[in-house]
């Protein structure tokens, strides 16, 4: 039952944050303005969600809530962002919730263009149907044959009122007033589907791309093609006009290429071959400006200035990603702050956790640097396997290159240099291999040492080698001929270059002097190891097993301290916690565990929906990250245990867990999701602070110490500040005679004579009671004195002065309200709270009134209660303050 409770729960350490590294996908993007803010602004899919961000640098503003199901189309209007989603069309405001939905479609929808303040949506099933964007009706809906006219794209002409086109995969053009419901006109085509509308800077005339290559400018007014242009590389997948002034037309391929024509001269200007790996998905030049937008399905976000001679366009911003799913991700540097993350692609990536422009790619390996860069485009076949495993360090990375790397069934180790986010200088490998190159083997594992000069490198074979990073020299091997009978499985290095451990297909661990070679100890485990993983600062070694299995080693005694099991699939990868206390698992049973090593004790489990391949935490404790089958994103988990209370309990043997959505994946919070949390924090141990600690100790309040600490010297403070010279009112006006400031306006002329006159008016006892007034008389006989404690407590020292003055009798006060703010003040001591405040309080009363409470017995007598009051709680305080102070000196002096 205990199980079933924490699975409903998720993880009680971590919660999803946010992903990194995915930009976009093969859905087209849409530009809008914002008239406000006078920016434009991007917006792409990533899948059930999309994201917003600013050209000017290419800044993420906005990630939308996610929806059910792969958004299918974007578009969007003014104020709205439309996206469609299966047979759904949803309008979201404020580019992140969901305001309207519109539904009514029974096959998935692939079209979807906004048409004022109705929108248009086209399915599957050639069913064009409008709906009124704000009451969510259905105006008008239009069924065409497929067979005849089948829907492949929609646009609206430039000044036609009320009017679409739309095109066909037969050809066709078809010319709607959707307000009489009525076909206009047909353009018969050019015998070629239609994949693409796209209106002109000149009113009447429409760009059509065509899947065989052609774009015919066409002007639909008078049925008159205007030219002809056609591209060798497939289908057009999008169209845009620049409108700053130059007559081009740029167009996009199915392999990537963008083709530039010139209008005037209608010909070919310029290629802009290999601007995205796949497909162009979106193109469109920015209103006014020379630039151009594009995106693809490699992830790629891109945009192109045209500053140069000749058209051709320059790479001005980008965010890129993995085109293909990472398969291993470190922390790179003490910070946390930059994620190194290996892709199938056979890209090397960093991604930062702060913001998007510090990221940034490293490149392709490859077998040649210097032929692939002469190559360019054509090298593809020059390029490195993808890198199965990498470590990295920041020590000499300024030096020399910092990152080695091991690629899929290739021998030779790169080495990569962070600083230059480029390839390395060399590529590490056995001299005696090139005679056994038909064997088939290939680096399995490697290591780097913490002061970056070594790397240490692991043969499927069983050799081990040690190389020095900054020559490329080989520096040695561990055994005989090699290390293990197997293949290695993994090896590390300790903080200090004390000890090499190797593990081994061979169900070996071997610990090793780094510097001599020489074999310390063997130990035999009951099943191959799949990986180890060392923390250098505890000296534990984590050890997944074949049998999905875990071991930790502690390398001083070399023996095996904890055992955990648990998963049901093979451990794909470990991390542990910055303080060596949580060893964290990942499994192919889409689990990830929280094992606590000085409790033995499993804390924390949680289900995904597709496994994690690789995760990492951060050096700082703030992030978890992880890898996925099948994603292109890494995507970070908050630790939970930093910025809040959290109960963590061992879980039950027979625990198990529930679905987490990956952050940014998740949908609106509903009530149920609400109540969930609202139980998960239930059993959470929070303390709440007591007004008063204990009954030795006295409570300062929290005022700053402007409202109290300067009472006292408030006339010295009004003095200083007092101006040296009063305002010198000019001798002529010309336009103006002047007044004199009050109820009833006088001419200063009016004045009689040149004496000086005071603005303070002294009312004396003719002045109304104040509320600090009237709260201390009414405070006499209840003896409670929380109100007015609580109002002069509210107020400035210039307004505590005027009242404390205005409780004598010459300022309409009384011997009665005196005695009742002693009173006051002995309630304060005697509560032993706002400590300092009475003293600031009784210290200004003094100041003030001494003479009037010498002259009154019943003041006297008040003043001598409080004084042998006050004078008791100094003393119970020094003798406080003196203990604390001897054990201090004692515990100073034992350290010593």
């Amino acid at each position: 039952m205990a199980g079933k409770e924490r699975g409903v729960r998720g993880s009680a350490i971590f919660t999803g944050y946010r992903s990194l590294g995915i930009y976009s996908n093969h859905t087209p993007h849409v530009l809008r303005y914002h008239k406000k803010h006078k920016e434009f602004y991007l917006v792409t899919s990533v899948g059930r969600s999309f994201l917003t961000y600013n050209v000017n640098k290419l800044g993420q503003v906005a990630v939308s809530n996610a929806l059910p199901d792969i958004i299918s189309c974007l578009a969007a209007d003014r104020m709205l962002v439309f996206a469609a989603h299966g047979n759904l069309l949803k309008a979201f405001a404020r580019n992140k919730e969901v305001v309207h939905t519109y539904k009514g479609h029974d096959a998935e929808i692939h079209l979807v263009q906004p048409f004022g303040d109705h929108v248009i949506s086209v399915d599957t099933s050639n069913l064009l149907m409008i709906w009124d964007i704000k009451s969510e009706e259905e105006y008008l809906q239009l069924k065409f044959d497929k067979s005849n006219f089948a829907i492949s794209a929609i646009m609206h002409p430039s000044t036609y009122l009320n009017k679409i086109l739309l095109g066909s995969q037969q050809g066709s053009l078809q010319l709607w007033n959707v307000k009489s419901n009525k076909l206009l006109f047909t353009f018969p085509g050019w015998e070629s589907g239609v994949t693409i509308l796209q209106q002109a800077p000149a009113v009447d005339v429409v760009a059509v791309g065509q899947t065989c290559g052609k774009i015919i400018i066409h002007n639909i007014k008078f049925d008159e093609t205007l030219m002809t242009f056609q591209q060798d590389w497939g289908p057009i997948t999008a169209i845009s006009f620049r409108t700053d002034g130059h007559p081009i037309m740029a167009a996009g391929s199915p392999v990537g290429h963008i083709g530039l024509w010139d209008l005037e001269e209608k010909k070919l200007m310029s290629q802009m071959r290999g601007a995205h790996s796949t497909a162009i998905a979106g193109l469109t030049f920015v209103h006014g400006e020379p630039l151009l937008i594009t995106n693809g399905a490699d992830n790629a976000i891109r945009v192109w200035i045209f500053d140069g001679p000749g058209g051709q366009g320059r790479l001005l911003r980008f965010r890129l990603g993995h085109s293909a799913p990472p398969t291993f991700i470190r922390h790179h540097g003490p910070d946390g702050q930059q994620i190194l993350s290996a892709g199938q692609d056979g890209t090397l990536h960093s991604f930062s956790t702060v913001h998007d422009r510090y990221s940034k790619s490293l490149g392709h390996g490859s077998v040649d640097k210097i032929k692939a860069k002469k190559m360019g485009l054509r090298c593809r076949s020059l390029r490195l396997p993808p890198v199965i495993s990498f470590a990295s360090e920041v020590a000499r990375q300024s030096d020399w290159d910092g990152i080695i790397a091991c690629h899929q069934g290739y021998a030779s180790c790169t080495t990569w240099n962070y600083v230059k986010s480029t390839m390395g200088a060399h590529k590490l490998k056995q001299q005696n291999l090139k005679e056994r190159k038909a064997l088939g083997i290939h680096a399995t594992a490697v290591e780097i040492t913490s002061c970056g000069n070594f790397a240490v490198i692991g043969l499927s074979h069983g050799s081990t080698d040690v190389y020095n990073i900054q020559s490329g020299i080989h520096r040695g091997h561990y055994g005989k001929e090699k290390a293990h009978d197997g293949s290695v499985r993994g090896v590390v290095v300790d903080g200090l270059n004390q000890m090499t451990i190797t593990a081994g297909s061979d169900k070996l661990i071997k610990f090793w002097k780094f510097k001599t070679k020489e074999l310390l100890q063997t130990t035999s485990l009951h099943v191959p190891p799949t990986a180890i993983l060392l923390h250098r600062e505890s000296g534990m070694l984590g050890v997944a097993l074949d049998d999905f299995s875990m071991n930790v080693f502690d390398i001083e005694t070399r023996k095996i301290v904890r055992k955990f099991l648990g998963h049901n699939g093979k451990i794909n990868d470990m991390a542990f916690s910055p303080d060596g206390r949580w060893l964290l698992t990942a499994s192919m049973d889409c689990t990830v565990k929280v094992w606590d090593l000085p409790s033995g004790c499993l804390i924390d489990c949680f289900l995904l929906d597709s496994a994690v391949v690789s995760l990492t935490m951060s050096p700082v404790g703030d992030f978890l990250a992880t890898a996925h089958v099948d994603d292109l994103g890494i995507y970070l988990w908050s630790n939970k245990s930093l910025f809040s209370l959290i109960s963590l309990r061992p879980l039950p043997a027979n625990f198990e867990p529930t679905e987490v959505m990956l952050p940014g994946t998740n949908e609106m919070q509903d009530a149920d999701t609400v109540e969930d949390v609202e139980v998960a924090n239930e059993d959470m141990m929070e303390y709440e602070s007591p007004e008063q600690l204990g009954e030795q100790l006295v409570t300062l309040s929290l005022l700053p110490e402007s409202r109290w600490k300067n009472l006292l010297n408030l006339d010295v403070i009004k003095q200083r500040n007092k101006p040296k010279e009063p305002p010198k009112v000019p001798k002529s006006a010309p336009f103006f005679i002047p007044t004199l400031p009050g109820l009833v306006p006088h001419f200063a002329s009016d004045v009689q004579g040149d004496a000086p006159q005071s603005k303070i008016v002294n009312l004396g006892v003719l002045a109304q009671k104040s509320t600090f007034h009237v709260q201390l008389e009414e405070a006499i006989a209840p003896h409670n004195y929380d109100i007015p404690l609580k109002t002069i407590k509210e107020m400035g020292p210039s307004s505590i002065d005027t009242e404390l003055r205005n409780l004598a009798p010459e300022g309409g006060g009384s011997v009665e309200v005196m005695l009742s703010f002693l009173r006051m003040i002995r309630s304060m001591l005697d509560t032993k709270r706002d400590f300092e405040l009475a003293q600031a309080y009784l210290a200004l009363f003094l100041k003030l009134h001494l003479k009037v409470v010498s002259s009154e017995s019943i003041l006297l007598e008040e003043i001598s209660t409080l004084s042998a009051h006050l004078e008791e709680t100094w003393l119970h305080l020094q003798t406080l303050f003196n203990q604390s102070s001897c054990v201090l000196n004692y515990m100073k002096s034992a350290l010593l």
